[in-house]
Formats: structure tokens, C-alpha cells, sequence
């Protein structure tokens, strides 16, 4: 029977082109990411420091771009949408309110988890292997995520482009082996496999590690996997996952269609990386070599180079000046062109991998800062695609199935009542590109047919769910609807009526109060006058 060992090394062999493009795209960016095949070094590595800087930036910066988009910061990245097709007919609306606040507890107590947990950490890392080398495998574990390099895995897709087969390799000590399975045993070792590959008893390592492998197979029933150490299955290591919540996530950035292995962004750009690397090399080390000071003196000058090397600043020497010179490269020129030539490269890079130069000036308006940002979120949208689907969505899944199989959220009823919904990464720019439209048609619509046109021809009740549906605000309770608006403005209209009642009433009170008065004023006066005397 074939060993993990040996199916790894077959399965490494489709590997091997991958790999080595993923080390040199890694040596000119991040040389810490991906290591050698069997560089099991447990202290720190020297290794190779790149001239210029602009690769690392490059991918950090990409990384972090991704990572705002697909998982934004306190703000939920998916929606449980309530489908209303398939709900009963004689469902009131007072139940529908009340299942959508059920999803949204649901939403919040999932996102409460990914803040407490490691995986906003775990996936940035992720990130930044899928700009290098394109490729990265994530597990869903128990206590969180784990990742493992391009190094550290092989797998086997089918012609549809499906994982049907991955194998991990990874180094353990065979104290701590033997404290999770006690019934392993150290085998004897074996001169003919001794340092003859990987899965040998003294494959570089020390004598109390072990190479530990990680064999994970898809069939019609899910996936299932176990570990191998030394060609003995670990005991107790054997587990499961449904088909559509597997915990193991293989990540590509881009890729080729038949390919087994994706390919990453530094890799479409490594031409430009490459020559500005060697533009930077020539540049620092001709400017060293055009800093350094010498000074020659003539073999036949009464000038001593001994009194000239002692002399200090201001000092006297017997000497002619004539026969002092100083050695300069003459190179001005040349490297004022290597230096407009990488900065042509330094630019192109820049545009690449998004590093973003918003022009600092008083000028700058906010406008100008919103233009840029939606320009960069266009050239994501490719890399959004992807990683939607083969990260976010299963991500998502997992979350779920864990939560509700731990009883931190309830179960979901089967079927399509509830659909998961990704509302970043892709979902986001539509939804952005959404409300720029709209925001546009009303602007025309009042532009071209006056203020009034909108209040005429426009639903402002729909005007102001989609702008919220566009920014991701659930609207629940927050949005009146037009019923609680026209029941409150015949409320208003009601109010005003029976003050202007009132208002009328004391008008007249006042009125009728003010004749009395004038009435009884003239009466007063009349039985105040004295008769004329006869």
C-alpha cells in the first residue's frame, strides 16, 4: 500500500514549477515566506535582504486591501436573507420582522466570534502568501485557523478544477506524538531510507522529531481525513466534514485553467520587480563607490602623501598644489538615467499592487480621494471574484456548521428559507456602483426637469431602501414605511385642524368678550351722568 510519504513526493513533482516561482517571487518581496523544501531551521534564518523595498510594500499594501474588502471591520460580511418564496403564505408580517431579527442576532453573535478569535490574523498572513506565491491552505480547526505555505502541501484536483486530494507535511516531536497517541511507536532505524527523502529517519531533523503527514481525500459522502507518521495512521487522528463545510480551504489568486496550483500577483509583474532590482543594486553601490574620496599625488612632487594623510583640517604642509588631485567617477549622467528608470519601474509596481499616492496638496479634494478609491476597487474586482468563492463562501459555511453544532446559534430550517448571502468583496463594489447610479439618475432627474420631478415620479420610500441596501444598513425598524409616513401625516394634519379649531374658538371667545365689555362700558357711563337740572 502506498504510503503519505510517497504520495506526497509523487504529488510534489506537480508542485516543483509553482514552488520555484514562488521562492523567487518571495526572494525579491517577503524572503520569509516561502522557505526551501526541506528547511526545517527552528531558529532564525540570514537571509538575503532585497535592494529595494518596493516589493514588500507592494504586497502588504495588496494584502491589506483584500483583507479590508473581504472581511471589513466591524461590519458583517454576509447577510442571512429570509426568502420569501419559499415561506408560507399565511405568514404575517409580524413573524417575517421577527425572523429577520433572528438573522441578525444570528449575524452579530458569528461576527462576535471571528473579533475574538486569531482569524483576522491567520487570513491576512494567508493573504500575503496569495499575492506571493498564489497559493495558500487554510484549516478550520477547533482552536482556530491554521495556515500552511505552498512548502508545506501538495493536492490533486479534478478536471473540473476541484480539490479532491490534499497532503500536509509538517514536523512534530515525538515527545508530544506520543502524549496524543501512546500506541505509536518509534520505529527502528533504516540505513537504506536514512536521509533518502522525505518520510526517512534522519531527514535532517533531530532524533526526537518526526515527519508528520496529513492526508485529507473529498468521496461522494465528504471529506475525511487522518494523519501518518512513519507509514503507522496515528491513532485517534481519523475525522470528518460534510461535503459543503469542509475545514480545509485551499486558496488561489489566480489561475490557469488545468493548472493544479494558482499563480500570484508578483509573478505577473516579476519582469519590472527584477530589473528594478538590479537598477537598485547598480544605483547604491556606484553611489558608494562615487562617495568615496581619494586623492592621488604625483610620483615626481615634493609633496609627501605620508604629510598629506596626517595633516588636519586647517593644517600647513611644504608642498605644491599642482601635484594633489582627487580621483572622481565620472558617472553623473549615467545614473541619472538608471535613477529615471526606476522610478518608471517604481511607478508601474505601484499601480500594480495598489500602493495608492494621493497627492498632497491644499488642492486635494475629497472627490478626487473618492475618484482614486473607486478606481482601485475596479481593478480588485478579479481578485475579489476568486476569492469570494473559493475562500468567503466555505469560510462562511464552516462558521455556520460550527456555531450551530457548539449550540451558540440556533439551527437553521433546512432548505432555501434561509440563503447566506456574501455582501463583501464582489457584493460590496455592486452595491457601491449601485448607489453611485442612483445617486447620478436623481441628480439628472433634478437637474433636467427641476427639484419638483422627483417628488412627482420618484418612490422616496424605495429611493431610500436601496441607498441603504447599497451601503449594507439593515433597515429593519430604522425606515418608515409609507403607511407609518401617511398615518403620521394625517396625524399632523388632524393635530393642526383642531388648533386651528381651538385657535378660531378663542379668536371668537375673544371677540364675543370684548363686546360685552364694550356694552357694559357704555352702560356705565350712561347711569353715570348726572340729569340737567330744570
Amino acid at each position: 500500500m502506498e504510503t503519505a510519504a510517497q504520495r506526497y513526493n509523487e504529488l510534489a513533482s506537480y508542485r516543483a514549477t509553482f514552488l520555484s516561482m514562488a521562492r523567487r517571487a518571495s526572494a525579491l518581496t517577503l524572503p520569509y515566506l516561502i522557505r526551501g523544501e526541506n528547511d526545517y531551521t527552528k531558529t532564525a534564518k540570514h537571509l538575503e535582504t532585497p535592494w529595494q523595498s518596493v516589493g514588500a510594500k507592494g504586497v502588504v499594501t495588496l494584502a491589506s486591501k483584500l483583507m479590508l474588502a473581504l472581511l471589513p471591520p466591524q461590519t458583517a460580511f454576509f447577510k442571512l436573507q429570509v426568502n420569501d418564496i419559499n415561506l408560507p403564505e399565511d405568514l404575517g408580517p409580524a413573524i417575517k420582522a421577527e425572523l429577520d431579527l433572528s438573522m441578525a442576532k444570528i449575524e452579530r453573535t458569528i461576527m462576535e466570534s471571528i473579533a475574538e478569535s486569531t482569524d483576522r490574523v491567520i487570513i491576512h498572513q494567508a493573504l500575503k502568501h496569495l499575492v506571493v506565491a498564489g497559493n495558500a491552505l487554510v484549516f478550520m480547526g477547533k482552536d482556530g485557523l491554521k495556515m500552511y505555505p505552498l512548502n508545506r502541501y501538495v493536492l490533486n484536483r479534478d478536471g473540473d478544477g476541484n480539490v479532491m486530494e490534499i497532503i500536509t507535511k509538517e514536523i512534530i516531536s515525538k515527545k508530544l506524538l506520543k502524549n496524543f497517541a501512546p500506541t505509536y511507536r518509534d520505529p527502528e532505524p533504516n540505513p537504506v531510507s536514512a536521509g533518502g527523502g522525505l518520510g526517512g529517519s534522519n531527514d535532517g531533523l533531530a532524533d526526537d522529531e518526526a515527519v508528520i503527514f496529513t492526508c485529507v481525500k473529498r468521496s461522494d459522502r465528504g471529506w475525511q481525513w487522518y494523519q501518518e507518521v512513519d507509514g503507522q495512521v496515528v491513532p485517534g487522528s481519523q475525522s470528518k466534514a460534510p461535503k459543503d463545510a469542509s475545514p480545509w480551504l485551499p486558496l488561489r489568486l489566480a489561475y490557469v485553467d488545468g493548472e493544479m496550483y494558482g499563480r500570484g500577483r508578483v509573478e505577473e509583474f516579476i519582469g519590472d520587480l527584477q530589473s528594478l532590482e538590479a537598477l537598485s543594486q547598480a544605483l547604491v553601490e556606484g553611489s558608494a563607490a562615487a562617495a568615496k574620496v581619494v586623492f592621488t599625488v604625483s610620483p615626481s612632487s615634493t609633496t609627501k602623501p605620508s604629510s598629506l594623510a596626517r595633516a588636519g583640517n586647517g593644517a600647513i604642509i611644504q608642498g605644491r598644489p599642482d601635484d594633489i588631485g582627487v580621483v572622481q567617477v565620472g558617472k553623473t549622467a549615467d545614473f541619472a538615467t538608471a535613477y529615471e528608470m526606476a522610478q518608471g519601474l517604481e511607478q508601474r509596481l505601484s499601480d500594480a499592487f495598489l500602493i495608492m499616492q494621493v497627492r498632497q496638496s491644499e488642492r486635494t479634494t475629497a472627490e478626487e480621494v473618492r475618484t482614486t478609491q473607486l478606481e482601485l476597487d475596479r481593478q480588485l474586482g478579479g481578485l475579489y471574484s476568486l476569492l469570494t468563492v473559493e475562500f468567503l463562501t466555505p469560510y462562511l459555511k464552516r462558521k455556520l456548521n460550527t456555531a450551530q453544532r457548539s449550540g451558540d446559534i440556533p439551527r437553521l430550517p433546512k432548505g432555501d428559507i434561509i440563503k447566506p448571502t456574501i455582501v463583501a468583496g464582489v457584493g460590496a463594489l455592486a452595491r457601491g456602483a449601485d448607489s453611485e447610479s442612483l445617486t447620478q439618475y436623481l441628480t439628472i432627474i433634478a437637474q433636467t426637469m427641476g427639484p419638483e420631478a422627483i417628488a412627482t415620479y420618484i418612490n422616496s420610500e424605495e429611493v431610500v431602501k436601496r441607498l441603504a441596501a447599497a451601503q449594507g444598513i439593515d433597515v429593519l425598524n430604522l425606515v418608515k414605511s409609507m403607511e407609518e409616513v401617511q398615518a403620521e401625516q394625517q396625524q399632523d394634519l388632524a393635530d393642526a385642524e383642531e388648533q386651528s379649531m381651538v385657535d378660531q374658538a378663542s379668536q371668537f371667545a375673544g371677540v364675543e368678550q370684548k363686546r360685552e365689555q364694550m356694552i357694559y362700558d357704555n352702560q356705565s357711563s350712561q347711569e353715570n351722568q348726572v340729569p340737567p337740572q330744570a
